[in-house]
């Protein structure tokens, strides 16, 4: 570890001390510090004179009292600036809750941080820009009760909603265990077991009213990773093929919503892509905003889908 300041280092130790499940000997810290155990001596000289109860056994080593605890909010610039990109991540969503709660949260902070990384972080606020385009050009809007969501994930809880669906506006009763909170973009979904379908669904946020955690728990199975969980939706779908220019390669890899299988070269500027997707509709679209650097290759039913949606932009021309 690179060489802390003393104080860093000293609120580090009292961490340390009071979350391990194991008590902690001299040459542990030293060993982790990177100092001497004679540094290690009189950070623990210092913490006694601040009134921390520092326990000592003659087998085990060091602790600290039981309860006790101390708010772990002495952060560093660094620390700071790392919290002010994610806050400022969350603050650019279109769900104003999460917004809300990110202004909150940033509020707590700069209540209890001395003037010096008050004023740092106040002059970070409005130059640390995430995502522009939904920062500044997307109307805030109510995206669904995230924080009851999670809720249920973390107590592995059975959660039934209203969902409203996209396509026909039908409005249906969900049974859903839930696995996963996921950002699409724009967007947040809920990943889960549907209980109607009998497998796992996408349910997007703000389509879901009338949240309730119910009192019945689910065993999540152990083989589904979070990995899994994303792209099992379109393990069934169709295989496409496609052939992307390497001018939009980082683009089209970044973005594409679900898992590619290949991606291999044809030559030093084009690449085929291979991959599973089962809303072909969706896909047409999305890829517009590739124009002519990717070219679907199968199957046959894109080609003409990708034909026709041109077509009929051409005639509103």
């Amino acid at each position: 570890m690179s060489r802390l300041k003393s104080s860093e280092r000293r609120l580090k130790m009292i961490l340390m001390l009071q979350d391990s499940k194991k008590k902690l000997t001299v040459s542990d810290l030293a060993e982790e510090f990177g100092v001497s155990r004679r540094t290690i001596f009189r950070d623990f000289n210092f913490l006694s004179d601040i009134n921390v109860p520092v326990t000592w056994d003659e087998y085990s080593g060091y602790g600290v009292i039981d309860g006790y605890k101390i708010p772990p909010l002495m952060f560093n610039s660094r620390e700071l600036a790392t919290i002010m990109v994610g806050l400022n991540f969350v603050k650019s969503q279109v769900d104003k809750n999460l917004v809300d709660d990110a202004k909150g949260v940033e509020l707590k902070i700069k209540n209890v941080l001395p003037d010096d990384l008050k004023r740092f972080m106040e002059s970070l606020d409005d130059r640390t820009v995430v995502d522009p385009f939904l920062h500044f050009g997307a109307d805030k809007k109510e995206g669904g009760n995230w924080y009851l969501l999670s809720s249920a994930i973390s107590q592995q809880k059975i959660i039934e909603f209203t969902y409203e669906s996209k396509k026909d506006s039908e409005i249906s009763n969900r049974k859903v265990n839930p696995y996963l909170l996921v950002f699409y973009r724009d967007h947040w979904n809920l990943i889960g077991y549907s209980h109607m379908r009998d497998a796992i669904r996408n349910f997007v946020l703000d389509q879901m009213a009338e949240v309730k955690i119910l009192d019945e728990k689910f065993e999540k199975k152990p083989e589904i990773d979070v990995e899994g969980l994303i792209f099992n939706s379109n393990e069934s779908g169709q295989k496409i093929r496609v052939v992307v220019d390497e001018s939009v390669e980082r683009a089209f890899k970044a973005n594409l919503p679900t898992k590619i299988l290949k991606f291999e070269p044809i030559d030093s500027k084009k690449f085929k892509a291979e991959f599973n997707f089962d809303n072909l509709d969706y896909l047409n679209e999305w890829l517009l905003q590739f124009g002519n650097n990717v070219k679907v290759v199968s199957p046959e039913k894109l080609k003409i889908m990708r034909k026709n949606l041109l077509a009929g932009m051409l005639e509103n021309i």
